[in-house]
């Protein structure tokens, strides 16, 4: 399946690096840590509308996800702990998380959820 280019939708998406520990103003760990992710990428992608009954089937029943992405780019290096940004701009919080990867012959869906972050709230995976 090829996806029509006038379908696609310009969607943006950092991995997770990694956590860092936290150092207070003396320079001591205080033991908690801050999650890292990495510089921002993006992609022309097919963006579903919101789930419907057919697109559930794909992933399973009982998966919570709010849409669907597609790529035919193989190499595409959003995961299970990729943060994206929808509809939005990057200079807002993300406002989607992956829920599964689904891997085929000829292109990659994605299943994510939509979630509310605030400014300022540390990531959730």
């Amino acid at each position: 399946m090829r996806l029509l280019r006038r379908n696609l939708k310009t969607v943006y998406w950092k991995n997770y690096v990694g956590k860092t520990q936290i150092v207070d103003s003396n320079g001591l760990k205080t033991g908690e840590y801050a999650i890292t992710y990495s510089d921002l990428y993006e992609a022309k992608m097919n963006v579903s509308a919101s789930r419907g009954v057919a697109s559930e089937e794909m992933f399973g029943i009982s998966t919570n996800y709010s849409k669907v992405l597609m790529t035919a780019d193989m190499n595409c290096s959003i995961d299970e702990h990729s943060i994206l940004w929808i509809d939005t701009d990057t200079s807002n919080p993300y406002n989607y998380v992956v829920v599964q990867v689904a891997k085929s012959l000829n292109s990659i869906a994605y299943a994510v959820r939509e979630v509310n972050v605030k400014e300022g709230e540390p990531a959730s995976l």
